[in-house]
Protein backbone atom coordinates (compact mmCIF):
# COMPACT_ATOMS: atom_id res chain seq x y z
CA UNK A 1 0.00 0.00 0.00
CA UNK A 2 0.67 3.28 -0.60
CA UNK A 3 2.79 4.73 2.24
CA UNK A 4 6.01 6.60 0.86
CA UNK A 5 6.63 10.19 -0.46
CA UNK A 6 5.41 13.00 1.86
CA UNK A 7 4.93 15.02 -1.03
CA UNK A 8 1.58 12.86 -2.03
CA UNK A 9 0.76 11.65 0.87
CA UNK A 10 -2.63 12.98 2.47
CA UNK A 11 -2.94 13.03 6.42
CA UNK A 12 -5.85 13.25 8.66
CA UNK A 13 -4.90 16.05 11.45
CA UNK A 14 -8.13 17.30 13.07
CA UNK A 15 -11.37 15.63 13.04
CA UNK A 16 -14.71 17.12 14.53
CA UNK A 17 -18.39 15.64 14.60
CA UNK A 18 -22.01 17.06 15.32
CA UNK A 19 -24.31 14.08 15.84
CA UNK A 20 -27.34 12.82 17.43
CA UNK A 21 -24.78 10.89 19.91
CA UNK A 22 -23.73 14.11 20.95
CA UNK A 23 -21.23 16.83 20.45
CA UNK A 24 -17.72 16.43 19.36
CA UNK A 25 -16.01 13.35 18.68
CA UNK A 26 -15.41 11.53 21.64
CA UNK A 27 -19.20 11.83 22.18
CA UNK A 28 -20.15 10.55 19.26
CA UNK A 29 -17.29 7.50 19.49
CA UNK A 30 -18.76 6.73 22.80
CA UNK A 31 -22.43 6.62 21.60
CA UNK A 32 -21.46 4.69 18.26
CA UNK A 33 -19.00 2.28 20.42
CA UNK A 34 -21.96 1.64 22.88
CA UNK A 35 -24.69 1.10 20.14
CA UNK A 36 -26.92 3.29 21.75
CA UNK A 37 -29.59 4.43 19.66
CA UNK A 38 -30.88 7.99 18.95
CA UNK A 39 -34.36 8.29 17.10
CA UNK A 40 -36.83 9.69 18.88
CA UNK A 41 -39.80 11.08 18.19
CA UNK A 42 -40.20 14.64 17.16
CA UNK A 43 -42.60 17.47 17.78
CA UNK A 44 -42.21 19.07 14.71
CA UNK A 45 -43.28 16.20 12.54
CA UNK A 46 -46.82 15.46 15.01
CA UNK A 47 -49.03 14.33 11.81
CA UNK A 48 -47.12 13.01 9.33
CA UNK A 49 -47.43 9.78 8.84
CA UNK A 50 -43.63 8.95 9.80
CA UNK A 51 -43.57 10.92 13.33
CA UNK A 52 -39.71 10.18 14.56
CA UNK A 53 -35.71 11.02 13.68
CA UNK A 54 -32.36 11.75 14.96
CA UNK A 55 -31.57 15.14 16.17
CA UNK A 56 -28.24 16.68 18.01
CA UNK A 57 -29.19 16.89 21.49
CA UNK A 58 -28.67 20.06 23.44
CA UNK A 59 -27.46 21.98 20.29
CA UNK A 60 -27.98 26.16 21.07
CA UNK A 61 -26.79 28.20 18.25
CA UNK A 62 -26.81 31.17 20.20
CA UNK A 63 -24.52 29.43 22.69
CA UNK A 64 -22.09 28.58 20.46
CA UNK A 65 -21.85 30.75 17.92
CA UNK A 66 -23.34 34.43 18.92
CA UNK A 67 -26.20 35.53 18.14
CA UNK A 68 -25.58 37.47 14.60
CA UNK A 69 -24.01 34.57 13.34
CA UNK A 70 -26.72 32.15 14.44
CA UNK A 71 -29.15 34.55 12.87
CA UNK A 72 -27.47 34.70 9.16
CA UNK A 73 -26.85 30.93 9.40
CA UNK A 74 -29.62 27.81 8.42
CA UNK A 75 -28.84 24.94 10.55
CA UNK A 76 -26.72 23.06 8.78
CA UNK A 77 -24.54 25.62 8.75
CA UNK A 78 -24.27 26.09 12.58
CA UNK A 79 -23.69 22.18 13.15
CA UNK A 80 -20.32 22.64 10.76
CA UNK A 81 -19.07 25.47 12.48
CA UNK A 82 -19.11 23.72 15.50
CA UNK A 83 -17.43 20.91 14.26
CA UNK A 84 -14.98 22.82 12.19
CA UNK A 85 -13.81 24.60 15.12
CA UNK A 86 -13.23 21.31 16.80
CA UNK A 87 -11.25 20.04 14.15
CA UNK A 88 -8.96 22.95 14.00
CA UNK A 89 -8.35 22.52 17.32
CA UNK A 90 -7.61 19.38 17.20
CA UNK A 91 -5.37 20.03 14.28
CA UNK A 92 -3.42 22.71 16.37
CA UNK A 93 -3.84 25.30 13.51
CA UNK A 94 -4.46 29.29 14.22
CA UNK A 95 -6.64 30.38 11.45
CA UNK A 96 -4.97 34.11 12.38
CA UNK A 97 -1.76 32.62 11.65
CA UNK A 98 -1.60 30.86 8.09
CA UNK A 99 -1.39 31.59 4.53
CA UNK A 100 -4.93 31.94 3.41
CA UNK A 101 -4.01 31.62 -0.20
CA UNK A 102 -3.29 27.96 0.42
CA UNK A 103 -6.25 26.92 2.88
CA UNK A 104 -9.38 25.48 0.54
CA UNK A 105 -13.12 24.69 2.26
CA UNK A 106 -14.78 21.35 0.74
CA UNK A 107 -18.21 20.69 2.64
CA UNK A 108 -20.54 18.33 1.31
CA UNK A 109 -24.55 18.61 1.60
CA UNK A 110 -27.47 16.96 -0.08
CA UNK A 111 -30.16 19.75 1.22
CA UNK A 112 -28.83 22.50 1.96
CA UNK A 113 -30.62 25.02 3.93
CA UNK A 114 -33.78 23.70 3.32
CA UNK A 115 -35.54 24.30 7.20
CA UNK A 116 -34.92 27.64 6.19
CA UNK A 117 -36.16 27.40 2.87
CA UNK A 118 -39.01 25.61 4.17
CA UNK A 119 -39.88 28.20 7.05
CA UNK A 120 -39.65 31.42 4.24
CA UNK A 121 -42.32 29.70 2.03
CA UNK A 122 -44.20 29.08 4.69
CA UNK A 123 -43.95 32.91 5.96
CA UNK A 124 -44.51 33.91 2.14
CA UNK A 125 -47.38 31.75 1.49
CA UNK A 126 -49.16 33.31 5.25
CA UNK A 127 -48.86 36.85 3.74
CA UNK A 128 -45.77 37.71 5.51
CA UNK A 129 -42.14 39.37 4.32
CA UNK A 130 -39.24 36.90 4.25
CA UNK A 131 -35.86 37.04 5.02
CA UNK A 132 -33.64 38.96 3.22
CA UNK A 133 -30.55 36.33 3.72
CA UNK A 134 -32.92 33.94 2.52
CA UNK A 135 -30.95 33.00 -0.25
CA UNK A 136 -27.62 32.61 1.62
CA UNK A 137 -28.75 30.36 3.85
CA UNK A 138 -30.08 28.05 1.53
CA UNK A 139 -27.94 27.97 -1.17
CA UNK A 140 -25.65 24.75 -0.98
CA UNK A 141 -21.92 26.82 -1.64
CA UNK A 142 -22.84 29.16 1.09
CA UNK A 143 -21.59 27.36 3.72
CA UNK A 144 -18.20 26.61 2.57
CA UNK A 145 -18.28 30.19 1.89
CA UNK A 146 -18.98 31.03 5.45
CA UNK A 147 -16.64 28.96 6.65
CA UNK A 148 -13.71 30.70 4.30
CA UNK A 149 -14.82 33.78 5.37
CA UNK A 150 -14.73 33.22 9.09
CA UNK A 151 -11.75 31.57 8.77
CA UNK A 152 -10.28 33.66 6.38
CA UNK A 153 -9.51 30.63 3.94
CA UNK A 154 -8.70 32.05 0.41
CA UNK A 155 -8.22 28.99 -1.64
CA UNK A 156 -10.47 26.63 -3.18
CA UNK A 157 -14.11 26.90 -1.86
CA UNK A 158 -16.89 25.18 -3.07
CA UNK A 159 -19.73 22.64 -2.13
CA UNK A 160 -19.89 18.90 -3.11
CA UNK A 161 -23.36 17.75 -3.62
CA UNK A 162 -23.76 13.82 -4.75
CA UNK A 163 -26.41 13.16 -2.63
CA UNK A 164 -25.25 11.04 0.89
CA UNK A 165 -22.20 10.66 -0.94
CA UNK A 166 -21.45 14.17 -0.61
CA UNK A 167 -19.16 14.17 2.39
CA UNK A 168 -17.05 11.63 1.73
CA UNK A 169 -16.98 13.47 -2.10
CA UNK A 170 -15.53 16.29 -0.27
CA UNK A 171 -12.72 14.24 1.87
CA UNK A 172 -11.88 13.19 -1.75
CA UNK A 173 -11.66 16.05 -3.44
CA UNK A 174 -10.20 17.47 -0.82
CA UNK A 175 -7.01 15.00 -1.40
CA UNK A 176 -6.92 15.70 -4.57
CA UNK A 177 -6.12 19.82 -4.22
CA UNK A 178 -3.37 18.82 -1.39
CA UNK A 179 -1.65 16.46 -3.97
CA UNK A 180 -1.80 18.04 -6.95
CA UNK A 181 0.10 21.08 -4.72
CA UNK A 182 -3.28 23.47 -4.82
CA UNK A 183 -3.09 23.48 -0.63
CA UNK A 184 -1.58 22.94 1.86
CA UNK A 185 -4.33 22.45 4.27
CA UNK A 186 -7.96 21.69 2.97
CA UNK A 187 -11.01 21.32 5.54
CA UNK A 188 -13.18 19.03 4.14
CA UNK A 189 -16.60 17.24 5.14
CA UNK A 190 -20.01 17.46 4.92
CA UNK A 191 -22.87 18.85 6.99
CA UNK A 192 -26.92 18.22 6.83
CA UNK A 193 -29.90 19.25 8.75
CA UNK A 194 -33.06 18.03 6.59
CA UNK A 195 -35.49 17.17 9.74
CA UNK A 196 -38.45 18.61 8.67
CA UNK A 197 -41.70 18.25 7.19
CA UNK A 198 -41.68 18.15 3.81
CA UNK A 199 -38.07 16.42 3.69
CA UNK A 200 -39.96 13.67 5.82
CA UNK A 201 -43.12 13.40 4.40
CA UNK A 202 -41.15 13.22 0.98
CA UNK A 203 -38.75 10.12 2.03
CA UNK A 204 -42.19 8.68 4.17
CA UNK A 205 -44.46 8.91 0.94
CA UNK A 206 -41.12 7.37 -1.31
CA UNK A 207 -41.50 4.40 1.26
CA UNK A 208 -37.61 4.95 2.09
CA UNK A 209 -38.57 5.45 5.66
CA UNK A 210 -38.74 2.81 8.62
CA UNK A 211 -42.38 3.22 9.57
CA UNK A 212 -41.55 1.82 13.25
CA UNK A 213 -43.14 4.49 15.10
CA UNK A 214 -44.35 2.44 18.11
CA UNK A 215 -40.58 2.00 18.75
CA UNK A 216 -38.32 4.77 16.69
CA UNK A 217 -35.18 3.94 18.89
CA UNK A 218 -35.22 0.29 17.13
CA UNK A 219 -35.94 1.73 13.92
CA UNK A 220 -32.99 2.27 12.34
CA UNK A 221 -31.44 -1.87 12.23
CA UNK A 222 -28.55 -2.08 8.86
CA UNK A 223 -28.59 -5.45 7.66
CA UNK A 224 -31.65 -6.93 9.43
CA UNK A 225 -33.86 -9.72 8.80
CA UNK A 226 -36.48 -6.98 9.90
CA UNK A 227 -34.76 -3.70 8.56
CA UNK A 228 -37.91 -1.10 6.36
CA UNK A 229 -36.08 1.64 5.39
CA UNK A 230 -33.48 4.68 6.84
CA UNK A 231 -34.65 6.68 10.35
CA UNK A 232 -33.45 10.47 8.96
CA UNK A 233 -31.10 12.53 10.60
CA UNK A 234 -28.94 15.52 11.02
CA UNK A 235 -25.19 16.11 11.91
CA UNK A 236 -21.63 17.51 10.45
CA UNK A 237 -18.11 16.34 10.45
CA UNK A 238 -14.92 18.49 9.70
CA UNK A 239 -11.25 16.86 8.63
CA UNK A 240 -8.32 18.60 8.73
CA UNK A 241 -6.52 17.18 5.74
CA UNK A 242 -2.94 18.01 5.18
CA UNK A 243 0.32 16.91 3.43
CA UNK A 244 2.57 14.54 5.38
CA UNK A 245 5.22 17.09 5.08
CA UNK A 246 3.34 20.23 5.77
CA UNK A 247 1.82 18.66 8.63
CA UNK A 248 5.34 17.04 9.70
CA UNK A 249 6.92 20.80 9.19
CA UNK A 250 4.57 22.09 11.80
CA UNK A 251 5.27 18.86 14.37
CA UNK A 252 1.02 18.58 13.99
CA UNK A 253 0.13 14.70 14.90
CA UNK A 254 -1.11 12.48 12.30
CA UNK A 255 -3.94 10.73 12.97
CA UNK A 256 -4.68 8.43 9.49
CA UNK A 257 -3.47 8.50 6.33
CA UNK A 258 -5.80 8.86 3.11
CA UNK A 259 -4.33 5.93 0.71
CA UNK A 260 -7.01 5.93 -2.07
CA UNK A 261 -10.46 7.74 -3.43
CA UNK A 262 -12.64 6.45 -5.78
CA UNK A 263 -15.76 7.95 -7.45
CA UNK A 264 -18.19 6.69 -9.46
CA UNK A 265 -21.93 6.93 -11.31
CA UNK A 266 -24.22 3.73 -11.08
CA UNK A 267 -26.20 4.69 -14.27
CA UNK A 268 -28.60 2.41 -13.05
CA UNK A 269 -32.09 4.87 -11.64
CA UNK A 270 -32.63 7.84 -9.96
CA UNK A 271 -32.92 6.54 -6.80
CA UNK A 272 -32.56 2.43 -6.77
CA UNK A 273 -28.87 0.83 -6.48
CA UNK A 274 -27.40 -0.74 -8.86
CA UNK A 275 -28.91 -4.49 -8.64
CA UNK A 276 -25.08 -5.97 -8.61
CA UNK A 277 -23.65 -2.72 -6.97
CA UNK A 278 -21.20 -2.51 -10.07
CA UNK A 279 -20.63 1.98 -10.10
CA UNK A 280 -19.94 0.93 -5.59
CA UNK A 281 -17.56 -1.93 -6.93
CA UNK A 282 -15.77 0.77 -9.51
CA UNK A 283 -15.08 3.40 -6.93
CA UNK A 284 -14.14 0.80 -4.16
CA UNK A 285 -11.39 -0.95 -6.64
CA UNK A 286 -10.35 2.48 -7.85
CA UNK A 287 -9.80 3.61 -4.24
CA UNK A 288 -7.97 0.61 -3.42
CA UNK A 289 -5.91 1.35 -7.02
CA UNK A 290 -5.08 4.61 -5.48
CA UNK A 291 -4.11 3.13 -2.27
CA UNK A 292 -1.55 0.60 -4.32
CA UNK A 293 -3.55 -2.35 -2.48
CA UNK A 294 -5.65 -5.33 -3.41
CA UNK A 295 -9.05 -6.85 -2.11
CA UNK A 296 -7.14 -8.83 0.17
CA UNK A 297 -5.39 -5.97 1.98
CA UNK A 298 -8.46 -4.36 3.37
CA UNK A 299 -9.51 -4.87 7.27
CA UNK A 300 -12.85 -3.00 7.81
CA UNK A 301 -15.14 -1.28 5.85
CA UNK A 302 -17.78 1.45 7.53
CA UNK A 303 -20.84 0.53 5.19
CA UNK A 304 -23.06 2.83 3.72
CA UNK A 305 -25.96 0.28 4.89
CA UNK A 306 -28.58 3.05 5.58
CA UNK A 307 -31.17 0.02 6.48
CA UNK A 308 -33.36 0.02 3.36
CA UNK A 309 -34.04 -3.28 2.28
CA UNK A 310 -32.43 -3.43 -0.95
CA UNK A 311 -29.52 -1.35 -0.60
CA UNK A 312 -28.44 -2.97 2.22
CA UNK A 313 -28.50 -6.76 0.35
CA UNK A 314 -26.48 -5.34 -2.66
CA UNK A 315 -24.12 -3.48 -0.51
CA UNK A 316 -23.58 -6.92 1.28
CA UNK A 317 -23.41 -9.17 -1.70
CA UNK A 318 -20.65 -6.59 -3.43
CA UNK A 319 -18.93 -6.25 0.31
CA UNK A 320 -19.25 -10.73 0.23
CA UNK A 321 -18.01 -10.71 -3.54
CA UNK A 322 -14.54 -8.64 -2.89
CA UNK A 323 -13.79 -9.14 0.91
CA UNK A 324 -15.55 -12.78 1.84
CA UNK A 325 -15.46 -12.48 5.72
CA UNK A 326 -12.13 -11.55 5.71
CA UNK A 327 -12.85 -7.60 6.47
CA UNK A 328 -15.28 -6.73 9.54
CA UNK A 329 -18.19 -4.77 8.42
CA UNK A 330 -19.85 -2.07 10.32
CA UNK A 331 -22.63 0.58 9.85
CA UNK A 332 -22.80 3.47 12.40
CA UNK A 333 -26.58 4.13 10.81
CA UNK A 334 -27.91 2.06 13.48
CA UNK A 335 -27.21 4.46 16.01
CA UNK A 336 -26.93 7.89 14.50
CA UNK A 337 -29.88 7.51 11.54
CA UNK A 338 -29.03 8.77 8.47
CA UNK A 339 -27.53 12.17 7.83
CA UNK A 340 -27.53 12.26 4.41
CA UNK A 341 -24.48 14.52 2.85
CA UNK A 342 -23.00 14.73 6.40
CA UNK A 343 -23.14 10.68 6.80
CA UNK A 344 -19.73 10.14 4.80
CA UNK A 345 -17.95 12.94 6.32
CA UNK A 346 -19.26 11.32 9.83
CA UNK A 347 -18.64 8.04 8.90
CA UNK A 348 -14.56 8.63 7.34
CA UNK A 349 -14.44 10.31 11.30
CA UNK A 350 -15.27 7.15 13.03
CA UNK A 351 -13.17 5.23 10.95
CA UNK A 352 -10.06 7.41 11.22
CA UNK A 353 -11.01 6.94 15.25
CA UNK A 354 -11.25 2.88 15.04
CA UNK A 355 -8.08 2.92 13.06
CA UNK A 356 -6.97 4.98 16.57
CA UNK A 357 -8.13 2.73 18.59
CA UNK A 358 -7.69 -0.18 16.77
CA UNK A 359 -11.48 -1.11 17.74
CA UNK A 360 -14.77 -1.87 15.14
CA UNK A 361 -18.12 -0.32 16.56
CA UNK A 362 -21.08 -2.37 16.57
CA UNK A 363 -23.92 -2.32 14.47
CA UNK A 364 -26.88 -0.96 16.77
CA UNK A 365 -30.07 -2.54 16.79
CA UNK A 366 -28.74 -5.33 14.30
CA UNK A 367 -30.86 -9.07 16.13
CA UNK A 368 -31.11 -10.88 13.58
CA UNK A 369 -28.88 -10.87 10.05
CA UNK A 370 -30.68 -11.22 7.21
CA UNK A 371 -29.91 -14.64 6.10
CA UNK A 372 -28.93 -13.33 2.49
CA UNK A 373 -26.35 -11.64 3.75
CA UNK A 374 -22.62 -13.06 4.01
CA UNK A 375 -20.37 -11.01 5.70
CA UNK A 376 -18.81 -10.15 9.14
CA UNK A 377 -20.76 -7.75 10.45
CA UNK A 378 -20.37 -6.48 13.87
CA UNK A 379 -22.93 -6.76 16.70
CA UNK A 380 -23.32 -6.57 19.94
CA UNK A 381 -20.00 -5.28 21.19
CA UNK A 382 -17.21 -3.42 20.02
CA UNK A 383 -14.83 -5.76 19.03
CA UNK A 384 -10.96 -5.04 19.19
CA UNK A 385 -9.20 -5.70 16.02
CA UNK A 386 -5.76 -4.62 14.30
CA UNK A 387 -6.91 -2.23 11.08
CA UNK A 388 -4.42 -1.56 8.61
CA UNK A 389 -6.51 -0.53 5.58
CA UNK A 390 -10.05 0.73 5.88
CA UNK A 391 -12.68 1.18 4.00
CA UNK A 392 -15.57 4.05 4.03
CA UNK A 393 -18.24 3.79 1.63
CA UNK A 394 -21.27 6.16 0.48
CA UNK A 395 -24.02 6.06 -2.04
CA UNK A 396 -26.37 8.44 -2.84
CA UNK A 397 -29.30 9.15 -5.00
CA UNK A 398 -28.47 10.07 -8.36
CA UNK A 399 -26.39 6.53 -8.35
CA UNK A 400 -23.27 8.55 -7.12
CA UNK A 401 -20.51 6.48 -5.29
CA UNK A 402 -17.57 7.62 -3.18
CA UNK A 403 -15.54 5.59 -0.90
CA UNK A 404 -12.35 6.74 1.04
CA UNK A 405 -9.37 4.01 1.57
CA UNK A 406 -7.83 5.37 5.43
CA UNK A 407 -4.89 3.49 6.80
CA UNK A 408 -2.90 4.54 10.24
CA UNK A 409 -0.92 7.24 9.92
Amino acid sequence: MTRSGSDQEVVVTGIGVVSPAGIGVDATWKGVLAGQPTARTTPDLAGLTVDFACQVPDFDPVTRLGANLARRTDRYSQLAFVAGAEALRMAGLEPNEWDGTRVGVIIGTAFGGITTLENQVTRLVQGEAVSATTVPMVAPNMLAGQLSLHWQANGPSFAACTACASGTTAIGLGTQLLRTGVCDVVLAGGSDAPVNRIITASFARMGALSSRCQTPALAARPFDAARDGFVLSEGAAVLVLERRAQAAARKATALAQVVGYGASADAHHITAPHPQGSGLEYATRAALAQADATAADVDHVNAHATSTPKGDLVEAGLLARLFGRRATVTSTKGALGHTMGAAGAIEAALTVRAINEQTVPPTANLERLDPRIDADVVVGLARPQRIQLALSNSSGFGGQNAVLALAPA
